[in-house]
């Protein structure tokens, strides 16, 4: 029986043909995303679900999805799919992260444009039969200075843009080097020196818990008088009451907005503002995006129904269904190591180096080091994964390089990941056994042999006597319950770590406690998706 896809938001002509002409069977019904009820009512029926952002995909709904295999979002963002569950559901969630690069990146462009010159204002005021030539008086781009927070794929499409306007630029970004800002032509510098410097701060940077609300009220204060301030990339980031009250003020100069903490935005008090330019999330809306999103995300969600193909996966590794077998626990031991050095790193790493050891070595490692590298994106960039990981470390100028080299240990083969930053270097390894599950067997130089557990702590102090006991105490004492407890040292007195399996998450006054232990040097909190 042919797999049946339904696209439930707008879709191009040429994409559901697309499905036509590679034997799946599709539905187009692009108006009952808008229906939660009777899109929950008929999504039993389906293997695939193609949407864009009025579809939500909530584990309500993968829950009443008894066939559905793939989720295949046309566009880069997927704040409306349950990822976690839709992954528990062993559901695959696609999307298509560059197809809209270009448009969203031109449109945070036109913005600044429209609040360099109050267009829209003055283009009401003349059509309302007034002649207020004085009264709009813009300013120039050129010699002004853009601060540009996230400068990965679309930042640095806008980046590329301002140079081009004689523009100075500053960047705000975790993974962007030195040397690749060098090449772009612009200077990286922290967000305080970027709000501090910058005429025109534009936002380019997934929302996270890290940069939910990163423009507030305590940000505002350090930015220059008359800033303007441009959001074309997800609602939240910006604290909207602390915006309202600047723009009052003064303090802003003019806001471009076209995401909200709330969508639809139908009212705001955003909109009585008139120096505030407010568009209804245009950014990815182009007939050449739309065009090439609602394509890519036919042609890979048909690929994977009808041939098992992967790819531009969320939360599953781009394998072959032929390597499946072999590869996959690796490709997630690789994940997992990343994720480790990208939650412990938090300098800007310049160099990955991935080691491949024994049988692994004769793997497809061009998927292992895509998966280590988009582990070790992933607590900054949630949306990357294997596709898109490589050009996203490319574009943050990290060196990424690969060895393989035959049997050099007690195991058959390994995975390490070693990586530098200015001021430190890093290893860790892991490998697979027989119930291909994943286990670290080296951090820091120090061999040990720990489980890994979907929430795990890792502490590293100097090796003294009574640290165990201090270490279960501090535990036991906020109720915490320990799985697993592995040890390992460099040498007897030296350096020492422990990483433990533990039940739950925990607080940051958990932490606090641990790191006040004398003998710790450090204490965190780890997470990894099994």
């Amino acid at each position: 029986m042919a797999p049946r896809v339904l696209v439930s938001d707008q879709l191009s002509p040429t994409a559901v043909q697309i499905f036509k002409d590679r034997g799946v069977e599709v539905d187009y019904l692009p108006d009952l995303g808008k229906d939660k009820d009777e899109l929950l009512a008929v999504i039993d029926k389906y293997d695939g679900l193609a949407i864009r952002s009025a579809t939500k995909v909530t584990e309500k709904l993968i829950g009443a999805a008894a066939k559905l295999k793939v989720v295949g979002r046309a566009g880069i963002g997927v704040d409306n799919v349950d990822i976690p569950a839709a992954s528990r559901r062993g559901v695959v969630v696609m999307n298509t992260p560059f197809g809209n690069s270009i448009t969203t990146a031109e449109h945070a462009v036109a913005m600044m444009f429209a609040l360099a010159r109050d267009l829209p204002a003055a283009d009401r005021s003349t059509k309302a039969g007034k002649w207020e030539k004085n009264r709009f008086l813009g300013v120039e781009l050129t010699a002004k200075t853009l601060g540009i927070v996230g400068c990965g794929n679309i930042g640095s499409i806008v980046a590329s843009r301002a140079v081009g306007l004689r523009m100075k630029v500053v960047a705000f970004d975790p993974f962007l080097s030195a040397e690749r800002a060098l090449e772009m032509g612009i200077e990286k510098v922290e967000l305080p020196e970027l709000f501090r410097r910058a005429d025109f701060i534009t936002l380019h940077t997934p929302l996270t818990d890290r940069t939910r609300g990163i423009i507030d009220a305590a940000a505002i204060a350090q930015m220059k008088d008359g800033v303007r301030i441009i959001n074309c990339a997800r609602g939240g980031l910006i604290v909207e009451a602390d915006l309202v009250e600047a723009l009052k003020s003064g303090k802003v100069a003019g806001a471009g907005i076209d995401v909200f903490e709330t969508e639809p935005a139908k009212e705001s008090p955003l909109f009585d503002i008139e120096t505030v330019v407010c568009t209804p999330h245009l950014g990815a809306s182009t007939e050449e995006a739309q065009e090439n999103v609602a394509l890519q995300v036919a042609e890979q969600m048909s690929d994977y129904l009808v041939h098992g193909a992967v790819s531009n996966a969320l939360n599953m590794p781009s394998i072959t269904a032929e390597e499946a077998p072999i590869l996959t626990p690796f490709v997630k031991l690789a994940e997992i190591l990343g994720a480790f050095v990208g939650q412990v790193t938090e300098d800007p790493i310049k160099e990955i180096e991935i080691v491949f050891d024994g049988n692994v070595a004769a793997m497809n490692t061009r998927a292992l080091t895509s998966a280590a590298v988009a582990g070790l994106l992933k607590p900054l960039v949630q949306t990357v994964n294997m596709v898109s990981a490589p050009l996203m470390a490319k574009e943050r100028g990290i060196r990424i390089s690969e060895v393989r080299r035959d049997k050099s240990g007690i195991f058959d083969g390994y995975v390490m990941l070693n990586v530098k930053t200015e001021r430190m270097a890093r290893s860790v390894a892991g490998t697979c056994f027989a119930d291909r599950k994943p286990r670290f067997i080296q951090i820091k130089g120090i061999n040990l042999e720990a489980e890994v557990g979907r929430h795990m702590l890792y502490i590293t102090n100097r090796d003294v006597p009574g640290m165990i006991g201090a270490i279960g105490t501090a535990l036991g004492r906020n109720r915490v319950n320990i799985a697993n407890f592995h040890l390992g040292r460099d040498r007897e007195g030296g350096d020492a770590i422990a990483i433990i399996y533990v039940d739950e998450p925990v607080a940051e006054a958990v932490l606090q406690d641990l790191r006040s232990i004398d003998g710790i040097v450090q204490a965190k909190l780890l997470s990894f998706e099994l």
